[in-house]
């Protein structure tokens, strides 16, 4: 099955199990937002949970705010994105389709550097052992010619941005022969600005109203409660200000389920440093971050930095780290070093000091910022992507799972009784009682014992708890292990403690301690 098929597999399920469902279906929905199911909202409340007791509980030196999403108009001004919170878009003037420019462009260059992989793969089946993959890329004509290729169009692309030549990324989509997914025709409009932001109006009769925004990110809210934070939390430098929350941009392409929404949820975190540190910070927090996404266990081929080709007017240092989506690799994180840009934007604007007093060199400044911020919806695509499994088994049968992380699963525990009778389904409810303060548990009485199995693979349960006879005999039950379908027998005075040790956060986060 191709990538292609198992993404539209992993929508339909989505859908069918209670985690995702497109925003007001009975109206035939709203493009580009999207619900979280019963299912879905148990999974995206574990990872924000997993990522805040990593970012916060974890570190005596970062705490956590809950910014309004309404802020003063002029936060936005102070920021930049007033004037510099745009896309740049085309259009195909025969499928009347609108795109991105620059993913135009790095989807076209990403189609050369697959080129460049399938040649060293079949010279790796073609030599075996004595092949060297650094000499063949140095050597063979045609991976030469397409590193050269794409090198030329990254370069050129890099320039046009940097100069804002809005002619020029047009013309490198003519010049790369870049033609529209849907008409296949290479007939382009020019390349425009589009600003992002959401606006609304604050007031009670609308001519008095103040036209204000809906936030396009968390991090302005942290940077102006800085100093609110600093001083009642006798906080010293260096030290972070984390905030989960949603934000909302008009993106005019957005796709990929829910890869691109308009209304997301943002998991981001602002350490304060020392002028001249923050280099050794941005590489700190780009290592620490990577190993973070790495403890989920999907395998570390997955996970990649891309080093931004323009940065941001804000920052000094700027990278991404990106997920082997199965539409390929893109953005999941963003470790930006901002400078102080942001507190001197803000200071300007307001008129109010945002300074801090060092007292180890006895001097005032603004701190600088090294960001860390993440998309939980992205995340939680990620999740979903590379937990999703067809299986097929010894009977010729085929089995649909979701082999999640167990800190991670909706449901921790199914409790089920064999049969409707004999007691064991009221057996079955005392030991749902014992577990349910501290897990997520559910209870399962309906189909074959096969079938509620099905069920709770589908779902991601990572175990299932079987009431039998022979549990009102012995007061024994049967763990069911959903990765490998074994199953043990236990009492059921051992339950808590195993099933405590299987699903609690408490191991991933001590894989951490250690940042490489």
């Amino acid at each position: 099955m191709n990538q292609e098929d198992i993404f539209k597999n992993i929508i339909s399920h989505s859908k069918e199990y209670g985690f995702i469902f497109q925003s007001s279906e009975i109206y035939d929905g709203l493009s580009a937002v999207y619900d979280y199911g019963q299912m879905g909202v148990e999974l995206k409340k574990n990872l924000r949970e997993y990522w805040w007791k990593a970012m916060v509980q974890m570190h005596e030196n970062i705490v956590g705010i809950d910014a309004a999403i309404f802020m003063h108009p002029t936060t936005w001004k102070a920021s930049g994105h007033i004037d510099a919170f745009n896309d740049p878009l085309i259009d195909n003037k025969d499928s009347k389709k609108r795109y991105r420019a620059d993913v135009l462009i790095e989807e076209h260059v990403a189609k050369i550097e697959t080129k460049i992989t399938k040649e060293v793969e079949k010279a790796k089946e073609r030599f075996g052992e004595s092949f060297n993959e650094e000499t063949f890329r140095n050597t063979n004509v045609r991976v030469l010619e397409n590193q050269a290729k794409a090198d030329s169009i990254l370069d050129r692309f890099k320039g046009a941005l940097e100069a804002n030549n809005l002619e020029e990324v047009r013309q490198i989509i003519i010049d790369a022969e870049i033609v529209c997914p849907i008409s296949g025709s290479k007939n382009w409009t020019e390349v425009r600005q589009f600003n992002l932001m959401f606006s609304t109006a604050m007031g009670s009769v609308s001519e008095d109203a103040n036209l204000i925004y809906l936030r396009p990110e968390t991090a302005q809210g942290i940077f102006v409660n800085f100093l609110n934070v600093q001083k009642s939390g006798r906080m010293k430098i260096p030290f972070g200000i984390a905030q989960t929350g949603k934000a909302f941009r008009n993106e005019i392409v957005a796709r990929q389920f829910i890869f691109r929404m308009r209304e997301f949820e943002q998991m981001e975190m602002q350490y304060f440093v020392r002028p001249g540190t923050e280099i050794e910070w941005y590489n700190y927090w780009k290592l620490a971050r990577m190993k973070w996404h790495q403890s989920l266990g999907f395998g570390n081929q997955n996970y990649r930095f891309h080093d931004h080709l323009k940065l941001a007017h804000y920052a000094n240092a700027a990278c991404d780290i990106e997920f082997n989506f199965p539409f390929g690799f893109k953005e999941l994180e963003g470790i930006h070093s901002r400078t102080d840009f942001d507190l001197k934007a803000h200071e300007l604007h307001s008129g109010k000091k945002l300074q801090y007093f060092d007292p180890e060199i006895n001097q005032n400044y603004v701190p600088y910022v090294v960001e860390t911020s993440v998309g939980l919806d992205r995340l939680f695509l990620a999740v979903m992507s590379k937990s999703y499994v067809e299986e097929k088994l010894e009977d010729g049968t085929t089995r649909v799972a979701l082999n999640l992380p167990a800190f991670l699963a909706p449901i921790k525990v199914a409790v089920l009784p064999l049969l409707k009778k004999d007691g064991l389904p009221e057996k079955a409810r005392e030991i749902l009682e014992l577990l349910k303060y501290d897990h997520a548990c559910t209870f399962d009485e309906k189909d074959t014992i096969g079938k509620r199995y099905r069920r709770q693979d589908a779902i991601g349960t990572p175990f299932c708890i079987t009431v039998d006879h022979q549990t009102i005999e012995d007061n024994t039950v049967t763990i069911r292990h959903r990765d490998t379908m074994t199953q043990e027998r236990v009492s059921i005075g051992q339950l808590v403690t195993i099933i405590e040790e299987k699903v609690s956060f408490k191991k991933a986060l001590q894989s951490l301690k250690q940042v490489p």
